[in-house]
């Protein structure tokens, strides 16, 4: 019994290769087209079709490389679900809010003032004293505070968080012990 099956997969191998290989990488990337395809020819060959021309046999492949594909993320996604629920809480810290709180912080600093954005970062982020921020960018010690303060204050403001002044408080209950 001769396999008649032999010569399309030949014929469709030598001239549609190229646009399965595009095809696959599209949707897979080029690390997995060439197993997604082998995995679709081994399928839709393997049993035995007969098809009438090279287009048929391609839509077929093409058809099994898109229903491979759709199948491995459905089974990567499903794997990622099972391991997310039989996970301990404390395996698999996330890093989620740290990101988030990291980004949401960069947008409140794009809010500000350059010069008010200087001071904070300058502060805060650098770790300088009052002195060697205002010697830093040639300002007065008396501005830098006023621009961290202002900063910090819109900073809050923005990301919906309480401020508090240190300046007032520090004062205020030096006030209050002086009574």
């Amino acid at each position: 019994m001769t396999v008649t099956w032999q010569p399309m997969l030949h014929e469709l191998a030598g001239q549609r290769m190229g646009r399965l290989t595009a095809f696959a990488t599209m949707l897979a990337g080029p690390s997995e087209a060439d197993d997604l395809i082998q995995e679709a020819v081994i399928a839709v060959f393997s049993r035995h079709r007969r098809f009438d021309d090279v287009a048929q046999a391609e839509q077929y492949v093409r058809r099994a490389i898109a229903t491979r594909f759709i199948d491995a993320k459905r089974k990567e996604k499903a794997d990622r679900e099972r391991a997310r629920r039989n996970a301990r809480p404390e395996a698999v810290p996330d890093a989620t809010d740290r990101i988030v709180a990291a980004h949401t912080v960069d947008a409140a600093l794009a809010q500000l003032p350059p010069r008010v954005r200087a001071c904070v970062v300058l502060r805060y982020l650098e770790d300088l004293s009052v002195h060697e921020t205002a010697h830093t960018l040639g300002l007065s010690e008396g501005a830098v505070k006023r621009y961290v303060s202002d900063g910090l204050k819109a900073m809050n403001a923005y990301l919906g968080t309480e401020y508090r002044d240190v300046t007032t408080e520090t004062s205020s209950t030096a006030e209050r012990s002086a009574r």
